[in-house]
């Protein structure tokens, strides 16, 4: 099995995103990293936009679709969800190179 990425790609309304990046450190990094197989978790922010992306790295694919079955990532995307200027968008990879 190979490694995987899941990436949530949304837009954050420009007033709330020091607040987003509290909520995401403090509440959903360590709700991510308590599920099984999850490897990394990263928040990527472009201030000047608000476009924001959380790429959570997994051990394999099936842990990464069971993190979303169980319904923890809807709990996590709900916790940001007053801040979101567009809806969010979920896509999964294939982790072809590593460093």
């Amino acid at each position: 099995m190979s490694l995987h990425a899941r990436s949530t790609t949304v837009t954050i309304q420009s007033d709330k995103i020091e607040e987003a990046v509290r909520i995401y450190e403090e509440s959903i990094k360590p709700a991510i990293m308590a599920q099984q197989g999850a490897k990394h978790c990263y928040l990527l922010i472009d201030r000047s936009s608000g476009k924001g992306v959380s790429i959570t790295m997994w051990e394999n694919e099936a842990d990464g679709k069971a993190y979303e079955a169980s319904g923890s990532y809807r709990e996590q995307v709900a916790k940001l969800a007053a801040f979101f200027a567009s809806a969010p968008a979920l896509e999964t990879y294939e982790v072809a190179v590593t460093a």
